[in-house]
């Protein structure tokens, strides 16, 4: 087999120099260690994703929707990482490869879907690690850790650790990452328990209310745009699990295994979701929520004073942001593999080493996000670039969740979705909801994502779509789907 094609249809380019055509020696160089991941530490891996979200980010929404706005956003968002979950689980069991929603976009709308869905997917796992490594620096110095301040040294040492970590071995990784989760989420649920002791319901509803705001209320503060205002804030509870089927090529059984940890993640953090919202905003009180830069914590302080539980739930929160920030580095090193493999992106980044660790997949993000973090200093702006590519990457793995069941309805589904493609339609409208959404919040950071987006699609268009390689794994169920395809037409 040819080691490039443009499509599964087109006639095969010839081999670079210094490439060959033994497509099995170039694979044996781009091998990840086989079955290192376990139900267990895969739930773990979806909820190491998005936990940090649960101690900061969700409450600047209540300042776009009150209560009612991100109450009603955060729902929604939650009805379409459900439904999402959902259709990648089946997708997941159909391609468990390290391509992800990259390798499912490949197979149902063929190249450039995959490549702009890979592209979308990349933009969110390199920003978000980078704008998590500023909030890291600040809580190391409001915890007057060592003496230390905010600063690139913080940042250095979070990217040159726990890459190290992950350049160790993934089945390390992975165990780590659970240890420093199941702290966070512990913590999570004592400051539940301590909030609810001080929890008033009419605190949910303090904010002022616009008079000018169309359907404006105590409980829509900003009216009914509000909540639509408030969807990127809503998917803070959520975002990042999807990275889950990532993980696939060292998964033990991907097809029974995936399905499982993703829908039992996904039940875990809809249950954080609601305790921490509830919880922080009923104790704290909205209006002081909305600006906080560290909600759990102020919504336990006694008269602006912080309580001991507090100080508990401030360190806790350090662990969450450690593992959501180590987590996004495995689950950007995997799809940035997984693109350089199959010829996307320069291929020498799918590169792995002797134990298997994709090197340059974890060191060139890293080594980007730590420029990125230390220029800029806006984690915020990054992180709302990062919640830009993610809705367009949701649209189009839901989408693709359609178009396979309308293409190819007998095609092996070892897990089936539950609702079919009602499910993935659902994610796909909120998903274009939420995309719309981002420009209400900061049209600055949706410009700066299509301007990557644009770089991406023109190095794609003249270069990279006449060099991809059809021996890997994603290339190769595409070519599979095509030939079927043509074989039923004859």
């Amino acid at each position: 087999m040819a080691d490039r094609t443009e499509s599964p249809s087109a006639p095969p380019a010839a081999a670079p120099p210094g490439e060959g055509s033994d497509s099995q020696a170039y694979l044996d160089k781009r091998t990840l260690r086989r079955g290192s991941a376990g139900p267990l530490l895969l739930t773990g891996l979806g909820v190491a994703y998005v936990v940090s979200g649960d101690f900061s980010g969700w409450n600047f929404g209540l300042a776009h929707g009150g209560f009612g706005g991100l109450a009603i956003a955060a729902v929604l968002m939650g009805l379409m990482y459900t439904c999402m979950v959902f259709a990648l689980a089946e997708l997941a069991s159909v391609l468990p490869t390290a391509g992800g929603g990259y390798g499912f976009a490949r197979r149902a709308l063929g190249p450039w879907g995959g490549f702009l869905t890979g592209t979308a997917i990349l933009i969110e796992y390199v920003l978000a690690p980078a704008a998590i490594s500023l909030f890291i620096g600040d809580y190391v110095e409001s915890l007057h850790l060592f003496g230390l301040t905010s600063g690139w040294p913080v940042y250095l040492a979070c990217f040159v650790l726990f890459i190290g970590i992950h350049l160790w071995g993934v089945g390390e990784a992975l165990r780590f990452s659970f240890v420093v989760t199941g702290i966070a989420v512990a913590a999570l649920l004592v400051f539940a328990v301590g909030a609810f002791t001080d929890f008033d319901a009419a605190r949910l509803h303090d904010i002022p209310v616009d008079p000018d705001a169309f359907g404006a209320s105590s409980w829509l503060p900003f009216g009914l745009l509000g909540i639509w205002a408030a969807f990127p804030f809503g998917m803070w509870f959520f975002l990042g699990v999807e990275g889950v089927p990532l993980a696939a090529e060292e998964t033990k059984d991907p097809a029974r295994t995936l399905p499982r940890a993703m829908a039992t993640a996904m039940g875990i953090l809809l249950l954080l979701a609601l305790l921490t919202f509830l919880a922080s905003t009923g104790a704290g009180g909205a209006d002081a929520m909305k600006d906080a830069g560290n909600p759990l914590v102020a919504a336990l302080q006694d008269d602006g004073h912080p309580t001991t539980l507090g100080r508990i739930v401030n360190y806790a929160g350090l662990a969450g942001l450690v593992a959501s920030f180590f987590s996004l580095i495995y689950a950007g090193s995997r799809q940035l593999f997984a693109l350089s493999r199959a010829g996307y992106l320069p291929r020498f980044l799918s590169l792995t080493s002797r134990r298997k660790a994709p090197y340059l997949g974890l060191l060139v993000p890293g080594a980007l996000g730590f420029a990125l973090a230390a220029a800029s200093g806006d984690g915020a702006r990054m992180l709302n670039v990062a919640v830009f590519g993610a809705t367009i990457s949701y649209a189009l793995m839901s989408l693709s969740h359609i178009v396979l069941r309308r293409r190819e309805p007998g095609l092996a589904r070892p897990y089936r979705t539950p609702g079919g493609v009602v499910t993935s339609t659902i994610a796909f409208v909120l998903a274009c909801s939420a995309l719309v959404a981002t420009f209400l919040v900061d049209v600055t950071a949706a410009v700066i994502a299509l301007g990557v987006y644009a770089v991406a699609a023109g190095y794609f268009a003249f270069y990279s779509r006449h060099r991809l390689v059809a021996s890997a794994p994603e290339e190769e169920f595409a070519a599979l789907a095509a030939a079927e395809a043509e074989l039923a037409r004859e």
